[in-house]
């Protein structure tokens, strides 16, 4: 999560399996002073992104397995990696090369022989989108940090964040949620109690109920938290979460009184593992439940209207079939 700098040269790897090619490439580059890295082949380059990610990659397509497509589709695929601009470097001609370049996720192409104008222009309108991803990354591990940062106020919910980011994912993955909302459920996860730092630590921190006044101020974090998160589009799928995660299943939750299905399934689904790791862990109000009486709780609010019941049944039964506990990290690969 780094952005480009006038303080750091723009790291590009460049993959070919031709020296002649390796070093045309290296040449027009270190004009403009970007470091260069060179690899040989498609292990070799899937090696040298694990040890540290470059700014841009330039690959070649004919090589000896994996060649440049799989090279291309696998880092495209990987959470860590598929954010890296990777420009395609074909022959003259090759429509079907392109084709499978689109297919395998390449950003953009070049034609060999390679014309330095042409090759400046593309790589440094690829750096300047890199740059503006990392700092929107950036900006979501502030507002991360500043998450962690109210959870550590009451050290009763210690690990809570984290827990609800991988408990969420694991339940969106066993009702088929495509990858952008697990994307959006990880990230809800750590995001979803961020209005919190609106509300005084004598309200989070009270032993007993709340006054009216105090419930109030309570209910107005998840509003709270998606205004500070709205300016980020990069955070879209995850603003209902973060909004609605207190609605519930008969309309008598807030802050919008949403019922049924207007209630959106990734909010629906954090709202249940975020109430279930309540029920199990000491709270100031309440000490904590065993895995078996919680589930009691689940299942007597889900029947008054509270949760809706096909994620409650889902979530019981991903519980039965991990011996009646979920484990923290399972969930981490998803980025």
């Amino acid at each position: 999560m780094r952005g480009l700098s006038e303080e750091r040269q723009p790291r590009i790897l460049v993959v070919d399996d031709q020296e002649e090619n390796l070093n045309l490439l290296e040449a027009f580059l270190t004009v403009h002073d970007y470091q260069v890295i060179r690899a040989r082949d498609g292990r070799e380059a899937l090696a040298q992104v694990a040890q540290a990610p470059p700014d841009l990659i330039l690959l070649d397509t004919h090589m000896p397995p994996p060649d440049g497509f799989e090279v291309c589709k696998q880092l495209k695929q990987r959470e860590e990696t598929r954010l890296i601009p990777i420009i395609i470097v074909t022959t003259a001609g090759e429509l079907e090369s392109r084709v499978r370049g689109i297919e395998a996720g390449a950003d953009d192409f070049l034609t060999k022989p390679v014309h330095r104008v042409e090759l400046d222009a593309r790589v440094r309108s690829l750096l300047k989108l890199k740059q503006y991803t990392d700092e929107l990354e950036n900006v979501e591990a502030v507002l991360v940090s500043l998450a962690l940062a109210v959870e550590a106020k009451d050290p009763s919910t210690h690990g809570h964040c984290e827990r609800l980011s991988d408990y969420a994912v694991q339940l969106g993955q066993q009702l088929g949620l495509p990858s952008d909302h697990l994307r959006a459920l990880r990230r809800a996860g750590y995001l979803h109690d961020l209005g919190k730092i609106a509300v005084p630590e004598a309200i989070l921190l009270k032993p007993g109920p709340l006054t009216p006044e105090e419930a109030s101020i309570m209910r107005l974090h998840p509003v709270v938290g998606e205004r500070i998160c709205r300016p980020l589009r990069s955070l879209r799928l995850v603003l209902p979460i973060i909004r609605h995660h207190h609605e519930r299943w008969d309309g008598s939750g807030y802050p919008d009184g949403l019922a049924g299905e207007s209630i959106p399934l990734t909010a629906r689904i954090l709202q249940i593992v975020d109430v279930f790791d309540a029920l199990v862990v000491d709270r100031p109000y309440r000490a904590s439940l065993s895995h078996a009486d919680a589930t009691q709780v689940l299942q007597e609010e889900a029947r008054k209207g509270w949760y809706d019941p096909g994620v409650v049944a889902e979530f019981l039964g991903f519980l039965n079939s991990n011996g009646g506990s979920l484990q923290a990290g399972s969930a981490a690969i998803v980025r």
